[in-house]
Formats: C-alpha cells, sequence, structure tokens
C-alpha cells in the first residue's frame, strides 16, 4: 500500500473514533500520531504523558514543546512513587506489567475528559521485537492505529519529513529501565546514573546511544556510523573520567555499536 494510501486510512480511522487520548512520549511515533489527531479531529484530542522514575527529564521538557507547537492540551501525570512491584523486580515480562500500570493511568485520565479512546503509537514493525507490554493493550483495548493501518517506521519518518516535524529524524528512544539486564533490580539511583551518562553523550553529539549497566561496569552503544567519534578529541578519556564521576566503576565502549533490543537476547536464546 502506498504511504499516502496509508495516511489517508489512518485519517479515517481516527474520524471513527471521534475523541481520542493519545499516550504521547514526543518519539517519533506518537509525535506524527497526535500531529494526526490534531489536525483531523482538532479539540477532540488531548496528549498525556506520564513522567515516571523510567523517563528522562530531557524527553519529558521535548515532549511538552511538540504538544505546545500543536496546541494540543497536554497532561502530564507526575508518579514520583512508581510502585509497581514487577517493574522493580524487573523480570522478563516488567515491560507488561509497565504498561498495564502506565495506560491505565492514561485510560483514567482520559475518562476524565469525557474521551472514550485511548491511542498509543504502536507501529507495524514493533511486532518483530519481544515486546510484552503488547500483551497489555490488547487486554486494556488500547487502540494502536498505526499499527492497524499498516504504517512502518519508515513510513512514518517519511510521512513526519513531509509534514516538517523536528521528530522526523529522532533516534529511537526506549525507557531508561532496558539499559538493565532482566533479574537485576531497577532503583532511581541506577536509573538517574543512566540519564546522566546518556545526556553528556547528548552533549558530545551522539545521536543513537545506549548506556547499558552491567553491576558497576558502564557499556556504551552507539551507532555504527558514529563510533568513530570516540577516537578524536580524547573522547574516550573524557567519557571515560565523566562516567566514573557519575558513579561507575568501569567503563566500556561496545564495539559492535548500537543494537536495539540487545538486552532481550539473554532470554531469546
Amino acid at each position: 500500500m502506498e504511504v499516502s494510501k496509508k495516511l489517508e486510512k489512518l485519517k479515517a480511522r481516527l474520524l471513527e473514533l471521534e475523541g481520542v487520548a493519545v499516550a504521547y512520549s514526543g518519539g517519533v511515533d506518537s509525535n506524527f500520531l497526535l500531529k494526526v489527531a490534531k489536525d483531523t479531529l482538532g479539540d477532540h484530542v488531548i496528549a498525556v504523558t506520564l513522567h515516571a522514575m523510567m523517563h528522562s527529564q530531557r524527553e519529558i521538557e521535548e515532549a511538552k514543546q511538540y504538544a505546545r507547537n500543536f496546541n494540543v492540551k497536554h497532561i502530564v501525570v507526575n508518579v514520583d512513587n512508581f510502585e509497581v512491584k514487577e517493574f522493580i523486580e524487573n523480570n522478563p515480562d516488567r515491560c507488561y506489567h509497565c504498561k498495564k500500570a502506565v495506560f491505565n493511568t492514561v485510560k483514567s485520565v482520559a475518562k476524565e475528559h469525557n474521551i472514550k479512546y485511548v491511542v498509543d503509537g504502536t507501529n507495524l514493525d514493533d511486532l518483530g521485537d519481544y515486546r510484552p507490554g503488547l500483551k497489555a493493550l490488547r487486554e486494556l483495548n488500547i487502540i494502536s492505529p498505526l499499527k492497524e493501518c499498516n504504517l512502518t517506521k519508515e513510513d512514518i519518518r517519511v510521512l513526519s519529513k513531509e509534514m516538517k516535524l523536528e521528530t522526523f529524524n529522532k533516534p529511537a528512544f526506549a525507557c531508561l529501565a532496558t539499559r538493565i539486564p532482566y533479574g537485576v533490580k531497577i532503583t532511581k539511583e541506577v536509573l538517574r546514573k543512566i540519564e546522566k551518562s546518556e545526556e553528556y553523550l547528548v552533549e558530545l553529539g551522539f545521536e543513537q546511544f545506549r548506556v547499558r549497566v552491567h553491576e558497576d561496569i558502564a557499556r556504551i552503544e552507539v551507532g555504527k556510523n558514529e563510533i568513530h567519534k570516540f577516537f578524536s578529541e580524547d573522547k574516550l578519556y573524557k567519557t571515560n573520567n565523566k562516567l566514573k564521576e557519575i558513579g561507575f566503576k568501569y567503563v566500556t565502549l561496545d564495539m559492535a555499536g548500537y543494537e536495539m533490543g540487545s538486552m532481550n537476547k539473554a532470554i531469546q536464546k
């Protein structure tokens, strides 16, 4: 199906729903969905963002700015104590329990605003990775219109560029908990160390990256086309010192580069 036809199908699907609450992270997919929903449904759209321990402050601030640009009512729910036991324990089904808690909150906000449907930015490509959170979406009757309309990540980037959205080439950014191996307890302290380390990589000019945590070791993954940046201007030396200052004992650079979902390999053998 041509990309333009997929877009028309998406608009038609949103019109069927009449009004929606968009579960909004400010990433490529949810930003595209919010823009199309706003253009299609006008004021019958709200954006709902959950700000909890596993979210980067930078991502939250970007989401706020994008929503302002669209002139969309944006509700940010601050959760200081994300007390989901299964999330903290960090077993392989962590994402399922986290999504269930998050989307129950989004549904509550939608109900308060007399909106019947909650939509999210799951796209067709998301079905190819280990994503236990998708089960929670089904159980809660969350609608994924991008997936329904067969929109892939590349489709969304192409359409986002045509619509002049800032996020058309934004790198993928997952919840900070994905940097921690399954079975290792998640704490606010470790999440903040990851956040600070990744903020430093932003300052250095890296675009696609992760700082994976293995006990007291920080394993840095950056895009394969960016690894060479470390070998100039003493970046290796400075990064080593900075991440140790943040709290890691050892700092390593993964020579294979960034790989989406690399922490899932341990459970896919």
